[in-house]
């Protein structure tokens, strides 16, 4: 009891004369064990990529990466002898002859108006 009293009062401890080895044993075991369940959880995410290309190629769809890619390439393609950046995608009938369809509303407009302000109007 009285090595155990010294202890507790700040005394010297005993020293185990292999505790650097047995800690060092500790640490490449720890390391081994990380690198098993890297290997492990590699070998289980190829093999699930290999099922998600095998869907892919049965549906016909692109990996994400493939279709950010090609977007690319196009972009690329589209302003290769291009000295200025790409134009914006302008989404179709904006633009397209726009004084026309201000006509139609407007002689749509002047349709339901008594008859002496469609005259005027028509002048």
């Amino acid at each position: 009891a009285t090595k155990d009293m010294g202890k507790m009062l700040g005394g010297d401890e005993e020293k185990d004369p292999d505790a650097a080895k047995k800690e060092e044993e500790r640490q490449e075991a720890l390391r081994q064990a990380e690198e098993e369940r890297k290997a492990k959880y590699a070998k289980m995410e190829a093999e699930r990529e290999v099922m998600r290309q095998g869907i892919r190629d049965k549906y016909g769809i692109k990996k994400k990466e493939e279709r950010e890619a090609e977007a690319q390439a196009a972009m690329e393609a589209n302003s290769e002898g291009s000295l200025t950046r790409p134009k914006k995608a302008i989404p179709p009938g904006c633009g397209d002859e726009p004084e026309e369809e201000d006509e139609s509303i407007l002689d749509t407009v002047i349709k339901y108006l008594p008859g002496p302000l469609q005259d005027m109007f028509k002048k």
